[in-house]
Parts: structure tokens; C-alpha cells; sequence
């Protein structure tokens, strides 16, 4: 199992609607994470930057390579882009972090 962490960067006044849409999660997608092999996904907000920590499991994680291709997962950065900085292909502006300490 390998763990993944990055940042993501929320516009200003979307708090409520990004939660909101996460409370909402579509069943498909979460079937597509499910099917990559992820686990034990998390996003925070720090309310002071509107920066959004993501951390997830995956069991292998080059299967995550193929989700961005997947038509349910454009759709969902189609639907997020408004509230949320993202790429030319919708896709949120998504930075990995280096992982400088684990206590299991």
C-alpha cells in the first residue's frame, strides 16, 4: 500500500459547495477510486489559504495513471472546475508532496 499527498487550491467563498459536492459523491466515482485500488481518502481545508490536503492509499498506484482518461472522471473535473483552480483539461491544479515522515 502506498500513500500519495498533494495540494490543491480552492477559489475563495466555495468552502460550503466543495463540501457540499463531496457530500454528495457521485456513485459511479466512487467506484472508479474504488476499482484504481484507493482507500482511505481525505481532503482538508485550511480556511486561512483555501488550500484542499489530499491524502489517499493505493494499492498499486500506477492504476491511478489511468483515471484521468476516464469519462467519469471528466466529468467530475467538469463539474468541480468552477470552484477549484484547475488545468486546460479541467483537471484540478493538483501539486504531490514528498512524504518526510510516517509514524505506522
Amino acid at each position: 500500500m502506498a500513500r500519495q499527498a498533494f495540494i490543491m487550491k480552492l477559489h475563495p467563498g466555495k468552502e460550503e459547495e466543495y463540501k457540499k459536492r463531496h457530500d454528495q459523491l457521485w456513485p459511479d466515482l466512487e467506484e472508479l477510486l474504488k476499482g484504481a485500488g484507493i482507500s482511505e481518502y481525505s481532503i482538508f481545508l485550511d480556511s486561512r489559504s483555501n488550500q484542499l490536503f489530499g491524502v489517499l492509499e493505493a494499492n498499486d498506484p500506477s492504476a491511478l495513471n489511468n483515471l484521468p482518461s476516464n469519462p467519469v472522471m471528466q466529468r467530475w473535473w467538469t463539474y468541480m472546475k468552477d470552484i477549484m483552480e484547475t488545468n486546460p483539461d479541467n483537471s484540478p491544479v493538483s501539486i504531490p508532496l514528498k512524504e518526510v515522515f510516517y509514524l505506522p
